[in-house]
């Protein structure tokens, strides 16, 4: 696997956290840093995923209906 290095400028309170865990754990800070940021990007993917979905169908003129529109409105009182 290739590396690839980032500078990230941390609040000190949460740097001051990363060092504990990482004692805590015997893990170094980079590996702790890399699993949130997987974790966190993993989390997020579906959105990334949903807006391409959402520009293909619109790129292909599939919208809404008025009134479906209205319904989805509607069953949730707005």
């Amino acid at each position: 696997m290739t590396a690839k290095t980032i500078n990230v400028r941390l609040p000190e309170a949460l740097y001051k956290q990363i060092e504990e865990l990482a004692k805590a754990t015997d893990r170094t800070k980079s590996f702790l840093a890399v699993d949130a940021l997987t974790q966190y990007v993993q989390s997020e993917s579906w959105q990334i995923e949903d807006i391409h979905k959402a520009v293909k169908e619109a790129d292909a003129g599939e919208f809404a209906t008025d009134q479906q529109v209205k319904d989805v409105f509607g069953k949730y009182g707005i």
